[in-house]
């Protein structure tokens, strides 16, 4: 079926107090991944694809894009592409010509009103094109290869009023939260702040979104989707269960050297993990 708008799968998840599934693909596997995924459980899914990865790309960002979108067209579930973790005005203004419906302009490395600032330029030049944007406020932490931020320093979470501002003076259509969780982490032990993410729903009228969401147990990230979180980002989640399973295919084949042998098997694990995290914010 034809792409769909993230922010029209966003708001749908949000009136329904559920969340839309958002993954990080860096390669074709993964595109496939997420996509046969989805449809195995019948749930639309965004993909998603971060500036780290079109550095990965030689800095290209068609290439992934065009893969990307080709597959989506051809899936039977609703299919999204998001530009993720955009710093760079030059890749952002790319998104709209590449087939994106929506951009995370990631100004929060930078003091408040250089934030607020850099992200109202995004979200007008977004929203001339047509394009839904999420920016972030507080700092999750973990990209870039940055140790995971202490979820206690000071400006690390996200504060209800100034993100209340923050949305208003900024136009942005969703707000990713730091709320205890870390990009990057591969084991499940971030302990996210409930309490805050309940006062930031009352506080916000946007959307809610989660990353760093590969470090939350099952049970916790379905409690931030009762507690009001619409888009649940997920990357590092999958590339441990690609990477778990090739490593234990070679080394029980270590004679194999065709590619398509080990990378089926990490797209299969690939496949499983998506359904299986689609399954839990689902409930």
């Amino acid at each position: 079926m034809p792409l769909v708008a993230t922010g029209v799968l966003v708001l749908a998840a949000a009136e329904a107090r559920t969340a839309v599934a958002a993954f990080n693909v860096i390669t074709l596997e993964h595109v496939e991944a997420v996509i046969v995924g989805a449809e195995s459980v019948d749930a639309p899914v965004v993909l998603q694809v971060s500036e780290n990865a079109v550095k990965f790309r030689y800095g290209r960002l068609l290439p992934l894009a065009r893969a990307a979108t080709a597959a989506a067209e051809r899936a039977r579930v609703p299919v999204a592409l998001h530009l993720d973790h955009v710093q760079s005005d030059d890749l952002l203004r790319q998104a709209a010509g590449a087939g994106f419906s929506s951009v995370m302009y990631d100004a929060a490395r930078l003091p408040y009103e250089e934030n607020l600032a850099a992200t109202r330029a995004a979200a007008d030049w977004a929203h001339a094109q047509g394009l839904w944007i999420e920016a972030e406020l507080g700092q999750v932490g973990g990209k870039n290869g940055a140790p995971p931020l202490d979820a206690h320093a000071p400006g690390a979470r996200t504060d209800p009023a100034e993100a209340r501002t923050f949305v208003a003076d900024s136009g942005v259509d969703g707000l990713a939260v730091a709320i205890g969780s870390s990009h990057a982490m591969t084991s499940r032990t971030a302990a996210l702040d409930h309490d805050l993410l309940k006062r930031l729903t009352a506080a916000l009228d946007v959307p809610l979104v989660l990353h760093g969401s590969s470090g939350v147990l099952d049970e916790q990230l379905a409690e931030a989707v009762a507690g009001g979180i619409a888009k649940v980002n997920v990357g590092t989640a999958l590339n441990l269960a690609m990477t778990c399973a090739i490593r234990e295919f070679l080394a029980a084949h270590p004679a194999a050297v065709d590619s398509r042998e080990y990378l089926s098997v990490g797209r299969e694990a690939m496949t499983g993990a998506v359904a299986r995290l689609i399954g839990v914010l689902r409930g």
